[in-house]
């Protein structure tokens, strides 16, 4: 058994002790009451898609991750491992919606504390017709509240840099990449502020 599926295993153990409305009142996975995006009913443990709302996982294609819509095919044979924690996607509904909670609390991502990682790998050839694996991790965070951002790089209310912007709100804080076949290894990008996921 992988790490991931022990993680999901443990998610899913304590699922059973949990009750459907959580005692500050938020609907939680377990009422059956909560949708997906799509509109589909959010149940614990895996989805068809490689979702694990509870355990704050996905494990799965890189198309999958978008519900294979069609702009995302040719990246079909990408693999992709995403983890997130409460504030980029919560596990219970507190506002209302019908929907998992995203920056409970906060108008918008900024100063909220998310934190996505993304773990890609896949093959391709080379030019003689060699079998290159290769890997990609990247880390991201909300932009701090006191956060500048100028020309496509968030920076701290010091003036240090914290990352690239990406997706408006977000900075990438690391980024490792290994291809052999293209001479790329280790680490691409580093914050630095910092490369941690907390304290943001």
């Amino acid at each position: 058994m992988t790490e991931t599926e022990n993680t999901a295993v443990l998610h899913n153990d304590i699922a059973d002790t949990d009750i459907q409305e959580s005692n500050d009142g938020c609907t939680t996975i377990q009422s059956g009451l909560l949708l997906t995006s799509s509109g589909v009913v959010i149940e614990t443990g895996y989805d068809d898609w490689g979702y694990n709302y509870r355990a704050h996982i996905f494990n799965g294609g890189y198309c999958d991750s978008y519900r294979n819509a069609e702009w995302c095919k040719k990246y079909a044979d990408v693999s992709l491992i995403m983890k997130w924690n409460d504030a980029w996607m919560s596990k219970k509904d507190c506002d209302g919606d019908g929907l998992l909670d995203r920056h409970w609390g906060y108008d918008s991502y900024i100063g909220s504390g998310a934190w996505l990682t993304n773990h890609q790998s896949g093959s391709h050839e080379d030019e003689d017709g060699n079998v290159c694996n290769w890997t990609f991790f990247t880390k991201i965070i909300a932009a701090p509240a006191d956060a500048n951002k100028e020309n496509g790089f968030w920076y701290n209310a010091n003036g240090t840099e914290i990352g690239p912007a990406i997706w408006g709100e977000f900075a990438t804080i690391q980024t490792v990449e290994n291809d052999p076949c293209l001479g790329i290894n280790g680490i691409q990008y580093l914050s630095p502020d910092h490369a941690g996921l907390g304290n943001w």
